[in-house]
């Protein structure tokens, strides 16, 4: 095996289940589910807490990842919607983004079965530790803006578009690492490294990490390392990632759920000077070479090599703007489309006063003019930003810039 990208560290099943909020108002009723039930950080150990927790995230209009105590949960509320079934983790979504241009990759499974085998793009090779067939789906919701669910006499309406996972799989949280990683990552120039949210054990995370950092030694000379950071399962153990991550990688991405959990607090990512403040707060909090935060509103990068990340960026914005318009399935020439859309103007005159604050080891893109699209998809945005990012970072005159007519 010979690859130039491996994108690790494990992919999974999801059930997309299509919005309908009559079922999610007759779930309610069914198990008792009131305004006053209603909370993001109950534990989800029955179809009613998944209810609740499902319905306060359409309610403050938010997105997020949640463990759930058992499989059955998750197929019992997917069996009441009509749903798709696609592969999900940052990992794959990334190369099946990176496939649509024609660049291939070896992604690192945990689990594999009949679904993984017919999906994954033939471009698209693996290495995995798993040793026999499992399937363990994540439950994947999203909900338009204005979404209206109602509960008896109050209606609870979504401020804006987002998406929400549920899942318990025990490969993915067991995150156990192949034996082929070190001879796949021989010849690798570009690895991503992802998925430790979800593992809830303090020793397991302590050993998968000392193994990956331990097969990164074979990685040639030169080679670059790029960490997506995710919302944690057991919230506690992100720092312990974060301190390791920070240490081992080139450039440490997460998207603004991630930024505003690191600290504390929300942030006004309209607002230049409150997001250069969270920026150089952020910067201090995970001091890695080059720190990249990817929002809705606007892509950046910060640190060494934060000024020259800018193709990059637009191919990470340029990517999720893709499957924002057209969900799965779009092709190289509806990415040519989108990469040939403008900026938002507001987006573009935020980018910039957030560009001049942070000074010259800062680059900051504007998000697209995405105003005119019906019926957005807000699932797998941040993994597909993830692709669209590494293959401009892969190609010295990438598919965004090809696409755009542009240079550099």
């Amino acid at each position: 095996m010979s690859t130039r990208f491996v994108l690790g560290m494990g992919g999974t099943v999801d059930y997309e289940i299509r919005w309908n909020p009559a079922v999610l108002e007759q779930l309610a009723v069914e198990h008792g589910v009131g305004p006053e039930d209603l909370d993001v950080t109950t534990p989800v150990d029955s179809v009613r807490d998944l209810v609740r927790s499902l319905l306060a995230f359409v309610r403050d209009g938010v997105g997020g990842e949640r463990f759930v105590a058992s499989s059955d949960i998750v197929e019992a509320v997917a069996a009441r919607f009509d749903k798709a079934v696609t592969l999900g983790g940052t990992c794959v979504r990334a190369a099946i983004a990176m496939d649509v241009l024609g660049v291939g990759s070896t992604v690192h499974l945990v689990s594999i079965d009949d679904t993984v085998r017919r999906l994954l793009p033939a471009g698209v090779e693996h290495v995995s530790s798993a040793t026999q067939d499992t399937l363990d789906p994540h439950l994947i919701v999203q909900y338009p803006a204005g979404a209206r669910v109602r509960l008896g006499d109050v209606e609870v309406v979504a401020p804006r578009p987002n998406r929400i996972i549920y899942a318990n799989d025990p490969p993915h949280r067991e995150l156990r690492i192949a034996e082929g990683l070190p001879d796949a990552l021989r010849t690798a120039e570009i690895f991503l490294l992802s998925s430790f949210n979800v593992i809830q054990d303090p020793a397991t995370l302590d050993d998968r990490l000392a193994r990956v950092t331990d097969a990164m030694r074979t990685l040639p000379a030169g080679a670059l390392v790029v960490f997506e950071d995710a919302g944690f399962h057991v919230p506690a153990l992100s720092t312990r990632v974060r301190d390791v991550m920070a240490a081992v990688v080139d450039v440490y991405s997460l998207n603004e759920d991630e930024m505003q959990a690191y600290l504390g607090r929300r942030v006004d990512l309209l607002d230049p000077t409150a997001v250069a403040t969270a920026i150089e707060e952020l910067r201090a909090l995970v001091p890695a070479p080059t720190l990249v935060v990817h929002t809705q509103h606007w892509a950046l990068a910060l640190g060494e090599r934060g000024a020259t990340l800018g193709r990059a960026l637009h191919g990470g914005i340029t990517m999720a703007s893709t499957r924002y318009r057209l969900g799965d399935g779009f092709t190289a020439d509806d990415y040519a489309v989108t990469a040939a859309t403008a900026p938002g103007e507001a987006a573009a005159k935020i980018a910039a006063e957030i560009a001049r604050l942070l000074g010259p080891d800062a680059t900051v893109v504007p998000a697209l003019d995405l105003s005119a699209v019906p019926a957005p998809t807000t699932i797998g945005l941040g993994d597909t930003f993830v692709g669209g990012f590494l293959a401009e970072l892969g190609a010295p005159a990438g598919p965004a810039a090809r696409a755009s007519g542009a240079g550099s």
